[in-house]
């Protein structure tokens, strides 16, 4: 904790406070970003679920318009069988003719269809390997998201309970400070986004970097003064940190003759 050199005494429960009260909003921010991390994971999720479902649409398509592809190759070799069958009933050369191209047309469709079914079948193996990758990418998305989710909402818990933790420790370092500077402490902060009081020091605000006038700051160090003081250009409270104790001197080093004696 900061030593702060004496002056008002409830400073030192202000600084005290202006700490938590960054920690409450700091945990406040964190726990309003829990929900976006929870929608962020369901969106990697959803991302493997759409996956999966256009690889079984792509499959289904396939296999619908494959069988489409083997009901014409029936359908022709059908109409060929019908065509040959009349063939042996016609009279004239020309009639005959005619039965036989269309015999070899639907022929020819046929063979075409049955290219299109051996295409459709080729597709079908990359496709179901496509379904097999998505099925198991998604197994993959979901044991992860669930690890991810666990991991959100054990953070949440436990930022709920920190932040209940600081707002005890709010209300206890708010207590003790009387209700005019306390009043001021909420009006600054609301300013400077939670920033009420700033250190002066080298005759310097620490909140704003402007100068602090040279009485101020005469002031700020004199011992015992209960006067609370603020910052000219931002109107921060200002505080002032005693200095770190100077070390012991050390012992002087033995002689020589010393340490033969």
């Amino acid at each position: 904790m900061l030593r702060l050199h004496p002056m008002h005494p409830a400073l030192p429960r202000l600084v005290e406070l202006q700490r938590v009260d960054q920690r409450i909003a700091a945990l406040r921010a964190e726990i309003d970003a829990f929900p976006k991390r929870l929608r962020d994971a369901g969106a990697k999720l959803s991302g493997a679920q759409k996956e999966l479902a256009a690889a079984k649409e792509a499959l289904t398509a396939s296999l619908k318009e494959r069988k489409t592809f083997e009901w014409d190759v029936e359908q022709w070799k059908e109409r060929a069988r019908k065509y040959r069958d009349q063939s042996g009933q016609v009279k004239t050369n020309e009639a005959y003719k005619a039965l036989q191209h269309e015999i070899a047309n639907a022929e020819a469709q046929a063979l075409k269809a049955e290219d299109r079914v051996l295409e459709h079948l080729m597709s079908a193996e990359a496709l179901e390997r496509r379904v097999h990758d998505a099925e198991a990418a998604l197994k993959d998305a979901e044991k992860v998201i669930a690890a991810e989710r666990k991991q959100i909402e054990a953070e949440q818990a436990a930022h709920h309970k920190e932040l209940e933790a600081a707002l005890a420790e709010h209300e206890a370092a708010l207590a003790p400070v009387p209700e005019e500077l306390r009043e001021k402490y909420l009006r600054v902060a609301q300013r400077h986004h939670g920033v009420a009081l700033a250190e002066a020091r080298d005759s310097q605000c620490r909140g704003c970097g402007m100068r602090v006038l040279p009485h101020i700051y005469q002031e700020l160090g004199r011992a015992g003064d209960e006067t609370v003081f603020t910052c000219e250009t931002c109107g921060r409270i200002l505080y002032v940190v005693e200095p770190p104790p100077a070390p012991p001197p050390s012992a002087p080093a033995a002689s020589a003759g010393d340490a033969e004696s």
